[in-house]
């Protein structure tokens, strides 16, 4: 968790990584429970786009990931594309990120028959809004559980992304989290 990541910078159009809002000012990026979650649109597997705007009003679990293909994180999105009926029954919608393109989370989710969508912020501009960049510019392996008023309800950034939050303790997490916003 390093407080010096770079400040949110300008964003790429959507092709090349999307559009982020910046971080809490003053906040460095740093996003923490109660905080508005900052927007983003980026493009994604589908052949399409995904912002949080289009999810407002419902739960999202943003999964920051570091990259397609790594052992952790395949284990990561299999478990968490096993398990999405758990995540629909909650009324929870989750989106996996991470910096690399959209023909590489293609094939990804193809090979690893993942039914989530996988986002690519390649110029890591929502990466750097939600504070999951350490000291070299690689993503932390991180979640955010976003209420349906738009607020942070759960915040989680791993030191060392050598592991992850099982789907059902990420599903307990989701649970409540939306209990507590009620």
């Amino acid at each position: 968790m390093s407080g010096a990541d770079p400040p949110p910078g300008g964003a790429g159009p959507p092709e090349q990584g999307g559009r982020a809002a910046p971080g809490r000012p003053g906040s460095g990026g740093r996003l923490a429970k109660g905080d508005p979650a900052p927007g983003f649109e980026l493009p994604g597997t589908g052949g399409r786009s995904y912002s949080l705007a289009e999810h407002r009003g419902k739960v999202v679990v943003l999964v920051f990931y570091p990259a397609d293909n790594s052992p952790v994180c395949t284990q990561q999105l299999r478990s968490y594309s096993e398990d999405m009926g758990v995540f629909e029954r909650l009324g929870a919608t989750v989106l996996c990120l991470s910096p690399q393109d959209r023909s590489s989370h293609e094939e990804f989710a193809r090979r690893q028959g993942l039914a989530l969508p996988l986002l690519a912020d390649t110029d890591r501009s929502v990466a750097r809004s939600y504070g999951v960049l350490g000291p070299l510019g690689f993503y932390r392996r991180s979640i955010f559980v976003v209420g349906a008023d738009g607020l942070v309800r759960f915040a989680r950034r791993s030191l060392s992304s050598l592991t992850y939050m099982p789907a059902d303790q990420l599903a307990r997490t989701v649970r409540e989290a939306t209990v507590a916003a009620g």
